[in-house]
């Protein structure tokens, strides 16, 4: 046996209108869509009825609270319509008409004018509907749910509707003259149809101008500054430059305004748009690509699907394909600035550097236009690609903060240019390097290929340090550590530690083996790759240094093997290379002796005085 759904009017009409809605002001974006969507209903009957919206602030002489009137000429309501449209939760007056008109009206969803239960208690309804000749019906809603339908005494004198609304004690701020010109020109500004709004005696027109991007102007720079100014009145600031946008699909028009600062990569920009030219939402955020971070946008769409509370765009197919049109608008832009403007592409690239990058790596032609005016930091200063690539024909790079500060002050001392591809996007930039420029050749570069550049030690030098490269082979041994001497620049630097590219990954997985219990221990075994031969981690004593020449002329052997183990422990560090428990273990015993033979020392000489 079936059984109906038992719903609680009530709550229903508490629910929608309290809490799918961001703010009680959203009563007059209601109110004045459904006025435009009746207006444009009665337009496919009548194509040239001109259409207008009144909207009247009448305020007690008693001191009583205000009532709120808005007014259109569209098509009214007959009283069937009243019955079906207007007592049911999610039944639309344009609902006939969607399939041949969908995209002609804004609201689809039949609840918007509870809405206005968010501000009062009764809606009264007058209307008078083209199909039904000269009869006047009135519908009484209440917030409890129920409502009532009669013939009105007052009779319009043409088709339309009016809707009144007496504030609540509690909403009283929404019915004075400013808040409801406020409302009324933050949601509809736009309307191709003339809004007046009568209040005080006087009447104003509230849209007379069409949106900025709809004008003639005298000139491009008129229009920019004209651009400009409607960004600054709605976003209260002052933008780097404007771009129009326009796209097909969803049939959007609009502008995007350049910001004038960078923002966090993550934050994802929120943007005006309008729907029809009424104002959808200040909020919206799945309009433009990811990588669009840096501007925010003020558009129209005319054939986008809202969500139910309006305050948003529908996902959908549509919606992806005009998302990749006005991608393709600031694409443009940002070519025609490489290609006319590279000093203002400059300028953009030092503000918004991320969204340049990301756009680069999906785009091969935007990349080679832009690639070589991308600043990157290297061992020799900030500089650019182009700048880079006219000094070396290797583009030389490493992936990582620590391993840059391991090589960077010894790599510019021999006068060697790495970039520092740590940053976002930087190592696949480089990485794409040759795939879309042939001639470019670039290498991921380690601490180890350093030495390679070093001066060699002359025989005699070599006979000197033979007996330091003999202890320190012996006392690194159990490391797997290779030991060369050389000389190089700076001087104050004793010795470098290099290791290969997965040099890192092999002493974090050995700490984390030491430190884990035997099950875990065995896990990483197994992930583990078999080893191939590979080159081992080298530490390089600098001859140029004071301290490695003295340790050459050190006769005696602990003293000397101490000595190596703590240069060996201080060139880890300094590299950013996690120490494991042996190598722990050899820092705490160095130290240790050090302070004994310090202590020993300083017995040896008297002691306290």
């Amino acid at each position: 046996m079936d059984h109906r759904f038992q719903v609680n009017l009530r709550g229903v009409i508490d629910l929608l209108s309290h809490h799918l809605y961001s703010s009680p002001g959203v009563f007059v974006r209601e109110l004045l869509q459904n006025a435009t969507d009746a207006t444009r209903a009665r337009r496919h009957l009548e194509p040239t009825h001109p259409g207008r919206v009144r909207v009247e602030l009448i305020e007690k002489q008693d001191g009583g609270r205000p009532t709120l009137l808005f007014e259109d000429e569209g098509v009214g309501l007959t009283e069937e319509e009243l019955h079906r449209f207007l007592a049911t939760i999610g039944e639309s007056s344009k609902r006939e008409a969607l399939e041949a008109h969908r995209n002609d009206f804004i609201g689809q969803f039949g609840i918007g004018l509870l809405s206005c239960f968010m501000v009062c208690d009764e809606l009264l309804v007058v209307t008078r509907s083209v199909k039904g000749g000269d009869e006047t019906w009135e519908w009484r809603g209440r917030q409890d749910g129920t409502y009532s339908v009669r013939p009105s005494e007052h009779r319009l004198a043409q088709p339309g509707t009016q809707v009144f609304l007496i504030a609540r004690a509690d909403a009283v701020e929404y019915f004075t003259p400013e808040r409801v010109r406020q409302l009324a020109l933050h949601y509809g500004g736009l309307l191709p149809f003339p809004i007046h709004l009568t209040a005080h005696g006087r009447t104003e027109h509230l849209n007379p101008e069409p949106p900025p991007w709809r004008r003639a102007y005298g000139s491009a720079g008129e229009r920019r500054q004209a651009l400009l100014a409607h960004g600054r009145a709605v976003f209260g600031m002052d933008f780097v430059d404007c771009v129009p946008l326009r796209a097909e699909a969803g049939q959007v028009e609009g502008v995007a305004y350049v910001l004038p600062f960078s923002p966090n990569f993550h934050a994802r920009q929120t943007h005006r748009v309008y729907l029809k030219d009424m104002l959808l939402s200040e909020r919206a955020e799945n309009l433009l690509p990811d990588w669009a971070f840096f501007v925010r946008c003020v558009v129209n769409a005319q054939e986008l699907r809202p969500t139910a509370s309006r305050e948003a765009f529908y996902e959908d197919a549509t919606l992806a394909r005009a998302r990749a049109a006005l991608g393709q608008c600031l694409r443009q832009y940002l070519v025609d600035l490489a290609t006319h403007e590279p000093r203002t592409l400059q300028r953009l690239i030092a503000l918004h550097g991320l969204s340049v990058k990301a756009l680069a790596l999906d785009d091969d032609d935007f990349y080679r236009l832009v690639i070589h005016w991308l600043p990157f930091e290297t061992t020799l200063g900030m500089m650019t690609l182009e700048h880079y690539r006219q000094a070396s024909s290797t583009v030389r790079y490493v992936t990582t903060l620590d391993t840059f500060r391991q090589v960077s002050r010894v790599a510019a001392a021999q006068g060697l240019c790495i970039i520092n591809a740590a940053y976002t996007h930087d190592a696949a930039l480089l990485e794409k390097l040759p795939r879309v420029l042939k001639d470019t050749r670039v290498e991921l570069f380690s601490a180890a290929q350093l030495p390679q550049g070093f001066e060699e030690l002359t025989a005699e030098e070599r006979d000197g340090v033979s007996r330091l490269r003999r202890v320190a082979e012996e006392a690194l041994a159990s490391f797997d550590c290779e030991v060369s001497l050389k000389k190089f620049l700076p001087a104050e630097v004793p010795t470098l530690y290099g290791d290969v590219e997965e040099g890192p990954f092999r002493r974090d997985l050995e700490r984390a083996r030491e430190e884990s219990d035997a099950l875990y221990a065995s896990l990483l075994e197994g992930a583990q790759e078999p080893e191939a031969p590979e080159q081992k981690p080298q530490l390089c004593f600098n001859l140029r240094n004071p301290v490695v020449r003295r340790l050459a002329r050190v006769r005696d052997t602990a003293q000397l093997r101490l000595s190596v183990e703590m240069l060996y422990v201080q060139a880890l560090l300094l590299g950013h290379r996690p120490l494991n428990a042996r190598e722990m273990a050899l820092l705490n015993r160095g130290l240790l002796g050090l302070i004994e033979a310090k202590l020993g020392d300083d017995e040896d000489s008297g002691g306290l005085h």
